[in-house]
């Protein structure tokens, strides 16, 4: 397959739908799925029609079951680093990227697709949804950001038990321990993640932007670093129209009109 076959972009309006498309493969990621998820972010990132994006796989059994491990048998310790870093470098452009980005996890999503769920900004996972990141079985360790994400979205007691034991969860205990904010069932996945989608983008668009960058920044940096990083752009979002805009709908009690700028 090329690139753009290898993941697919289905635009609905303000929503784009990014699904991984190797079901012969369980969707597993190899090198090109991965330079392809790159590419269909990047296009997507300067796209201002789409506001928002829907991340899920193609196909009844797998989101993405994993990395793709005929690939990962032929890496050499040099090797190994580049395939690491190039998902970790992915990754971090979904978890960074401007717009709301919602996981619709419907089925397994192991080892590298647990940690792509883990960098997208929400999840909502089908009942047949299974997680897990079982890469110590096979002699390594997470390498496309598992090994940080996870502590942080889950704590480090239940990320350590998943980790070292490699033991997969069902959906209902992905929701019980924060791992995912809602379970739907199957055939509801997709419009229940485009639902959550459509409550934000209801929202003023650079308020949303610069609260999902708030919000990682203040991962990677002291309380009061953080906090000072939040009042900036508290402040910049007093200069935006889309802050005159809300304000001035509130108190006339209307639907806002929000222009993203």
């Amino acid at each position: 397959m090329s690139g753009h076959e290898l993941v697919t972009v289905e635009r609905r309006d303000a929503v784009a739908v990014v699904r991984v498309n190797r079901p012969e493969k369980l969707n597993a990621l190899n090198r090109e799925t991965i330079a392809a998820l790159e590419c269909a972010f990047a296009e997507l990132r300067d796209e201002d029609a789409v506001r928002g994006v829907i991340v899920t796989g193609t196909g009844e059994k797998a989101f993405v079951a994993g990395a793709d491990i005929a690939e990962l048998a032929r890496m050499d310790p040099l090797s190994g680093v580049e395939v690491s870093r190039q998902g970790q470098r992915v990754l971090l452009d979904i978890e960074r990227f401007p717009k709301p980005v919602v996981a619709a996890v419907n089925g397994y999503a192991l080892g590298g697709g647990c940690e792509l769920a883990l960098a997208c900004h929400l999840r909502i996972a089908g009942e047949n949804a299974r997680f897990g990141l079982p890469e110590v079985s096979l002699g390594i360790i997470p390498g496309y950001g598992g090994t940080v994400r996870l502590a942080r979205i889950v704590g480090l007691g239940r990320a350590l038990a998943m980790i070292l034991t490699g033991d997969t969860i069902d959906a209902n205990e992905a929701h019980r321990i924060g791992l995912v904010n809602a379970v739907a069932p199957k055939a509801e996945l997709l419009p229940r993640a485009e639902e959550l989608l459509q409550r934000i983008l209801k929202n003023g668009p650079v308020a949303v932007r610069l609260a999902i960058h708030a919000v990682h920044r203040a991962l990677e940096t002291s309380t009061e670093d953080a906090l000072s990083f939040e009042s900036h752009l508290f402040g910049l979002l007093a200069s935006t129209t889309d802050m005159q805009e809300g304000m001035r709908a509130f108190l006339d009690k209307r639907t806002p009109a929000f222009q993203g700028r």
